[in-house]
């Protein structure tokens, strides 16, 4: 659900489109693939010859079919609500499982809240402040503040979409400045990555990683590793935002909205779910379904993608239920990359919940014509939609509310009063524009380093069956029941190239719509099942290619010359060699923002880590090789194989020998590292909090381990 602005008003100002986002992910040194510095033949051998890749849209049906059985069974939840005891006993449950998903809050510590600089206009003024989320991390704001008021006024709390600029985006001036003008206080703060908060500046206060886009995914698949996601960091300061906004004495604590765009629609639509104190919410540019953002392969920021959402029964329309019966408006786009459809779906859902509880007036949908973008037409919807909820009729002129779908279609318009846009410095609460000049900061990844090392001393050494199990638990794997597998034979398999002549390429059925590829190789034509050559065999974990591996990476032959006589099988497990999916955005597979990322990270929605179903992979094909005679495995694997070839042989009694090449030193490595070259799809979420690989590593030492040139982060 990229929030980035691909389509946006004349002369965006440092505006990031989600485009370019991608076209930037695709290149930089954070882009390079792994398996550059792991394994240069691989590389070389895909400019020679395209390794195999005859599933490429394998994981995306999958997770597809995943989405769509989630779907099916939000549906019919929401189908069984017929009171409104049943409505409003729905509303507690999303909040809870909101709150559940994101995870456990902080401590509300003191906000040490100052204004740097003071902004007079004609009708308002602007208060440049800085408040801490967290002790040490502070958060850059502006307040704008009418000027004539005879009492306590409605106010806002505005969160920003991806911009290099934050809170001085045009876009978001604008809403700021018109709500002041219409009378409400309007608190709008800069996100973790944009404006004056980069994570990442170097010595001239730019991004070393990116803005926005790049900073949220750096820093938040980092986070995964001690048990945090990065999404709550960021709602974590629209909640003290609103703690802020009730400090003043100009704000009615009983009319505080909230709304943003794109990324701040994003954090609209989250706050809602997770503070029962808003009065009002207006998420714009944002709200569709999960399922429909993955049919149309929409990448998304890590805050975007709230952890096991799908098992808890969420979707977007849930986190703006939670604020039932509250007024919410929907704004949407007619050539938004956010679905409308998705957008209108929400709403259905929404409006038969809000009239079971009797206010089906109090939830709307707005959709403007153009494409992604604050817009003035949906700026304008929200003013309206906020005034009628403030009761500041005073303000509005006549007219139809045209697009709003309510049970009255009726609603008086508000049109947007003039706009003149401020100057970036401006706007600052720091005299050189980034927090990073300030004494005392810390960044996220301070605290990540920080909490890995607490974790460390905190966290026993599991072994033997308490290290299995605290694996099976994080892996999020169930190994119960389960019958060997069928397969099926290839008729063909190339094998130019092979340390052997031939080669016999299977299918092994993992679980519905997932086949691992695995090759036998054979001195011999072979186009059968495999023959019963004894109980012992190596099955090597292919990094990023069996296909491409077999041809050019030297532990391969060294593997078979110290063991010419036992069967060599490989796999590819699921997204790599022969299902690595051309999808999302055809060619960025080892980008930040390509497909690779786009599967890890809808794992993670899932409840499932992508390692962990790579592992099961690995597991099921072990059982398949007992099924065809083989209970005596040496397991190899290299760079990212070497991670579920690990997990894999610690959890199983059939291995026997482990041999790894370029393996992860520990996840420790990378919570503790600024920089790290791992992705997404290597890591395993809330590890850190059970244990890490020097775990597996000491265990498998009764395994013959053998460990080739380990990397580290």
């Amino acid at each position: 659900m990229n929030c980035l602005p691909i389509r946006r008003r004349p002369n965006p100002p440092q505006s990031i489109s989600r485009r370019h986002a991608l076209t930037m992910a695709a290149g930089g040194a954070a882009a390079i693939p792994l398996a550059t510095s792991l394994c240069p033949s691989t590389a070389q051998a895909a400019s020679d010859q395209a390794p195999l890749n005859r599933f490429p849209r394998m994981v995306q049906e999958f997770f597809v079919q995943q989405l769509r059985q989630f779907e099916n069974e939000h549906r019919r939840t929401l189908n069984k609500l017929e009171t409104e005891d049943d409505a409003r006993q729905y509303v507690q449950s999303v909040r809870r499982r909101c709150r559940q998903s994101f995870g456990q809050n902080p401590p509300k510590t003191p906000l040490a809240a100052r204004v740097t600089a003071r902004v007079e206009r004609d009708a308002y003024r602007i208060e440049n402040v800085i408040f801490e989320s967290r002790p040490g991390f502070p958060v850059t704001a502006n307040l704008y503040i009418p000027n004539q008021s005879s009492g306590p006024m409605p106010a806002v709390v505005g969160t920003c979409g991806h911009s290099h600029n934050g809170k001085a985006a045009e876009p978001y001036q604008a809403f700021a400045q018109g709500l002041a003008r219409l009378g409400y206080v309007c608190l709008i703060f800069d996100p973790i990555g944009q404006g004056e908060r980069l994570q990442y500046p170097d010595a001239n206060l730019k991004s070393e990683i990116g803005v926005g886009v790049r900073e949220h995914l750096y820093a938040g698949n980092q986070q995964f590793l001690i048990d945090e996601f990065f999404g709550n960091w960021r709602a974590w300061d629209g909640i003290r935002a609103l703690d802020y906004l009730l400090t003043r004495p100009e704000v009615d604590p009983a009319r505080i909205g909230v709304t943003g765009n794109s990324g701040g629609g994003t954090m609209t639509t989250w706050l809602c779910g997770l503070d029962d104190r808003w009065a009002m919410g207006a998420p714009s540019c944002f709200v569709s379904t999960f399922r429909r953002n993955l049919e149309n392969e929409l990448p998304q920021d890590t805050e975007q993608c709230p952890p096991d959402v799908f098992p808890l029964g969420l979707d977007h329309s849930d986190f703006l239920a939670a604020m039932a019966p509250k007024p919410v408006i929907i704004l949407a786009k007619e050539q938004d990359f956010f679905d409308v459809r998705g957008a209108e779906e929400t709403y259905q859902r929404l409006r038969r919940l809000y009239k079971l509880l009797g206010a089906e007036d109090n939830v709307a949908l707005f959709v403007g014509p153009s494409g992604h973008g604050y817009s003035q037409e949906n700026r304008e919807a929200m003013y309206s939609w906020f005034n009628r909820t403030a009761g500041l009729t005073d303000q509005q002129t006549a007219g139809m509310f045209d697009g709003v779908l309510s049970t009255t279609g009726k609603l008086a318009y508000t049109t947007e009063p003039e706009i003149t846009i401020e100057k970036d410095e401006t706007l600052w609460c720091t005299e050189q524009g980034q927090v990073a000049t300030l004494q005392g900061t810390q960044t996220i990844f301070d605290f990540t380093r920080e909490k890995s090392q607490q974790l460390a001393d905190a966290r026993a050494q599991p072994r033997g069956k308490a290290l299995r199990s605290a694996l099976v638990d994080v892996l999020k794997l169930n190994l119960e029941g389960l019958a060997a597998p069928d397969y099926r034979n290839f008729a063909y398999l190339r094998a130019a190239g092979y340390p052997s002549k031939y080669a016999m390429g299977y299918t092994v059925a993992i679980e519905p719509g997932i086949n691992a590829a695995v090759y036998r190789l054979t001195d011999t034509r072979w186009h059968a099942r495999p023959p019963r050559d004894g109980k012992r065999a190596i099955l090597y974990v292919a990094h990023l290619s069996s296909d491409a591996e077999l041809r050019n990476e030297p532990m391969i032959r060294d593997l078979i010359e110290s063991e010419p006589e036992t069967p060599f099988f490989t796999i590819d497990v699921r997204g790599i060699g022969e299902s690595l999916p051309g999808t999302s955005q055809p060619g960025t597979f080892h980008s930040p923002y390509g497909s690779d990322y786009f599967y890890a990270i809808h794992s993670v929605m899932l409840g499932r880590p992508y390692v962990g179903q790579k592992t099961f992979d690995v597991l099921r094909v072990l059982d398949w090789l007992e099924s065809v005679g083989h209970t005596e495995i040496h397991i190899a694997g290299l760079g990212w194989g070497s991670l579920p070839a690990t997990f894999a042989a610690v959890l199983s009694d059939r291995v026997q020998q482990v041999t790894l090449k370029n393996a992860l030193t520990s996840y420790a490595a990378i919570a503790e590292s600024k920089h790290y070259d791992w992705p997404l799809s290597t890591l395993l979420p809330g590890v850190l909090t059970r244990l890490d690989l020097p775990d597996c590593y000491a265990e498998l030492t009764s395994k013959q381990l053998k460990q080739i040139d380990p990397k580290g982060a």
